[in-house]
């Protein structure tokens, strides 16, 4: 359903992943976003950060392979061929990029230590916006196994996770 983020490249394996938050704050399971989109799993499984600045780095290491014309989502490709959306704030793409300033365009190799947006968390409660920063696996039917081990208060690029593709 959500082919926005195929290719045809050559995949590594069920190689396992880890996962970090893509920014400073508190992790928390996907089932507690405030948007039944998310938190029901409609578009995969995962996880999201209530950040505490706007520095949002790269959950994973990847290739980004779509970056939103609205600036708020961007997909990164694993190199186990797992597809992670980075979607930045809830209903934020009828903001039209305004509070995102994005760092990274497709085919950019990515890591937890890339910024890939600084995002006015200001302006977002002025639009009356959560901030949660939701990272999804939007096609679940490659991953074998996937665990948060690390909830609640975590810095940036700290590793919080792991995601082991089917083989």
């Amino acid at each position: 359903m959500f082919d926005f983020l195929k290719k045809d490249n050559k995949k590594e394996n069920n190689a396992a992943a880890k996962l970090f938050a893509p920014a400073n704050g508190t992790v928390v399971a996907i089932e507690d976003v405030s948007d039944p989109v998310f938190s029901q799993k409609m578009m995969g499984d995962g996880f999201a950060v209530i950040p505490t600045d706007g520095k949002i780095y790269s959950p994973v290491t990847g290739k980004v392979v779509s970056v939103f014309p609205t600036k708020h989502a961007i997909g990164i490709e694993l190199p186990n061929g797992v597809e992670v959306l980075l979607h930045m704030g809830l209903d934020t793409v009828e903001l039209n990029g305004g509070p995102f300033t994005n760092s990274v365009v497709e085919g950019d190799q990515v890591t937890p230590e890339t910024l890939v947006s600084t995002v006015d968390l200001v302006a977002l409660e002025a639009a009356g916006k959560d901030s949660a920063m939701v990272v999804v696996f939007t096609n679940m039917d490659k991953v074998a196994d996937f665990t948060l081990s690390g909830k609640g208060q975590a810095s940036a690029s700290a590793e919080i996770g792991t995601l082991t593709a089917k083989a």
